[in-house]
């Protein structure tokens, strides 16, 4: 065994002449145990935020997504018939969406229109999000919309309404007859047919699904699309099969999965989440300030030994040793004893739920949301060490120069 290393050993778990070494040593200990323990829990509730949200995201958003890489529309016959013939690929449907203005009575709502065809249900689950009606999109009279929640609401309106929904879309590359507006927009009328929840703002105050055929009348297009939505066959790898497509329609075309498609979302959590963590290890830098005077006050108290170390052949590189592995196995066992408890207390959240968001119902989910990411575990350790490496370095190179050396 490396000498250095047993006797900071020993000198760690043995009595200090001096009761407040010892003091200030389990402060130290404890310190680092409450900042680890908070790293850990912290990075793991927010990869349960970042969960929970992806899968409520998932429910409408497409595995992957073909949109062009310049301008808003294509023309897909060319690259839908590629892309049904691709394996991997279970469903491809044709997706047109813009700006409207929706209007029902009195009241007028701008909202995104998304016309969609007659395989969109079988590519997303938007059954699972209905809270009232059923989605159909069309029949042989009528043409039906789904809206979302909190659109119905600012319409006042519900699937059981007998009058449509008025759809105004600005008429392209036409100017606006300043005399009379009303003739510079085209009109399009659907019934409300269901009404969906995502418990996403972005969706339930937003968005209204209708058939595709209205939707390009709407928007004064003929084949166009703004985008492909592709579902993944079971079994495949949803990567794989981007890479594929992305190789197939070339640079004209952008692919992206779910992760991309709400990458605004997705990146204000993760800057979220490292800004918690950097705020955290600034406290445990903090908590670490103990080893410092703990290690001071070590050096001082063990200047016969530091003496019969010398008279032995020590070297000042063997000494320094000594009391650098002394404070790093204080930030050692306390990130190894916080890492387990924080550990603990993830699991126990994970299944019983112990700290509520509020009260039962108010929220999306009762409990805070917790996923335990071993990768995570491996940065708090690392981080731990490092920081505490540096707390023990300080002292013994820096303001141990008149205790260690001869």
């Amino acid at each position: 065994m490396n000498i250095s290393f047993f006797i900071a050993r020993r000198y760690l778990f043995s009595k200090k002449s001096h009761n407040a070494i010892n003091v200030i040593s389990m402060v130290a200990v404890c310190g680092v145990v409450v900042a680890t323990i908070a790293l850990v829990c912290a990075l793991s509730v927010f990869n349960g935020f970042n969960d929970l949200v992806a899968s409520m995201f998932s429910n409408l958003d497409p595995d992957l997504k073909v949109t062009p890489a310049a301008g808003k529309v294509f023309e897909p016959s060319e690259q839908l018939a590629k892309l049904r013939k691709l394996e991997g690929v279970s469903c491809v449907s044709e997706v047109l969406q813009e700006n409207s203005l929706i209007k029902y009575s009195d009241r007028q709502v701008i909202a995104v229109v998304k016309g969609v065809d007659e395989y969109y249900k079988e590519l997303t689950q938007i059954d699972s999000v209905l809270v009232d009606g059923e989605f159909i999109l069309q029949d042989e009279v009528v043409d039906y919309a789904t809206l979302g929640l909190g659109l119905a609401a600012s319409l006042g309106i519900k699937p059981s309404f007998s009058f449509p929904l008025e759809i105004y879309a600005p008429k392209r590359d036409v100017s606006v007859n300043l005399s009379n507006p009303a003739t510079s927009f085209n009109l399009e009328y659907a019934y409300t047919r269901a009404v969906f929840r995502m418990n996403q703002q972005l969706y339930d105050e937003n968005y209204m699904l209708v058939p595709l055929s209205l939707a390009r009348t709407l928007f004064t297009y003929e084949n166009e699309v703004s985008a492909l939505e592709i579902k993944v066959a079971k079994g495949a790898n949803a990567q794989s099969v981007k890479k594929q497509i992305k190789a197939l329609l070339g640079n004209d075309f952008e692919v992206k999965d779910r992760f991309e498609q709400q990458e605004a979302s997705f990146k204000m959590m993760q800057i979220e989440k490292w800004m918690t963590f950097l705020i955290l290890c600034f406290i445990l830098a903090i908590a670490l300030f103990n080893v410092i005077g703990s290690l001071s006050m070590l050096m001082i108290e063990k200047q016969d030994d530091i003496r019969t170390l010398r008279n032995m052949g020590a070297d000042d590189s063997l000494i320094r040793r000594i009391f650098l592995f002394e404070g790093w196995m204080i930030s050692g066992f306390g990130a190894l004893i916080g890492i387990v408890i924080g550990l603990v207390i993830c699991l126990l959240q994970q299944e019983l739920g112990l700290i509520k968001m509020g009260a039962a119902g108010a929220f999306i989910i009762d409990s805070y949301p917790v996923r335990v990411a071993f990768l995570d575990i491996f940065v708090v350790f690392l981080t731990v060490m490092a920081i505490g490496f540096l707390s023990a370095w300080y002292p013994v190179y820096k303001l141990g120069d008149r205790w260690l050396k001869k």
